[in-house]
């Protein structure tokens, strides 16, 4: 994963994403299952735009990413808001001493950034350590009809006044992967436009993979959903939600 330059970007770039309707599936998973909001830890919280609106309602928040760059967005848009999101720069793979938590969240894909089953079946178990005995688990990903049909062998474009891009999505080496090759053009102070360039890879799997790798952990998964639906899962779901419970 390359931030380095995305993460000065990433929210002007990702103004039209549902934020409102991650931060409502929780909510509502949350109640559904006769919980109190309690302790959230969000893993990969990104420039914290889940997070801090889970703060400023009230939910205690920790929120950790690997990226320093987007870390340092979040933490500027949090004492912006006057929320008390703690933020920590941790690997997914590898969370420590972060202590436990009533739920923890991962959204808006970012579990798809994992290289292979080993490094989710790792993230899984670090999450399991980090959670209450009964305690949530609430993910999202990509399903593989979105990774095959929607983004492998498209063309994304974007020519904004201040931002432009070209998104070019090809197939990976592995079943169900996609390489994002990205090309950033912004206005600087001359008038003229910097390139930057970006790679990013993604990749999932089948359900069942999921729930394998859920089950070893020793989840007990309660529902999978599809495209922020709290009953209803579909073939051709771009987004699937996952909620599971440590036993």
């Amino acid at each position: 994963m390359n931030y380095v330059k995305f993460a000065d970007l990433y929210d002007e770039l990702m103004s039209d994403a549902p934020y409102e309707q991650w931060v409502s599936f929780v909510l509502k998973v949350v109640e559904m299952n006769g919980r109190k909001n309690g302790h959230v830890l969000d893993v990969g919280c990104g420039t914290g735009n889940i997070a801090i609106p889970l703060s400023k309602i009230g939910v205690k928040v920790t929120a950790v990413d690997l990226s320093e760059e987007m870390l340092i967005v979040a933490k500027e848009k949090n004492e912006a808001a006057g929320t008390k999101v703690e933020f920590f720069q941790q690997d997914m793979r590898n969370l420590e001493g972060l202590g436990t938590y009533d739920t923890v969240i991962s959204l808006c894909d970012c579990l798809n950034y994992l290289n292979d089953e080993a490094e989710l079946k790792s993230t899984f178990q670090k999450i399991y350590e980090h959670l209450n005995i009964n305690g949530l688990f609430i993910f999202d990903v990509h399903s593989t009809f979105k990774i095959d049909h929607f983004f492998v062998g498209n063309t994304f474009a974007h020519n904004g006044e201040k931002i432009a891009y070209i998104w070019e999505s090809f197939a990976g080496k592995e079943p169900h992967s996609v390489e994002h090759d990205l090309s950033f053009f912004v206005l600087n102070e001359q008038g003229s436009y910097d390139r930057y360039d970006e790679l990013h890879k993604q990749r999932t799997y089948p359900i069942k993979n999921y729930e394998h790798l859920l089950e070893s952990a020793g989840f007990k998964i309660l529902s999978i959903t599809g495209d922020f639906s709290l009953e209803t899962l579909t073939k051709d779901c771009e987004r699937l939600f996952f909620v599971a419970q440590k036993i």
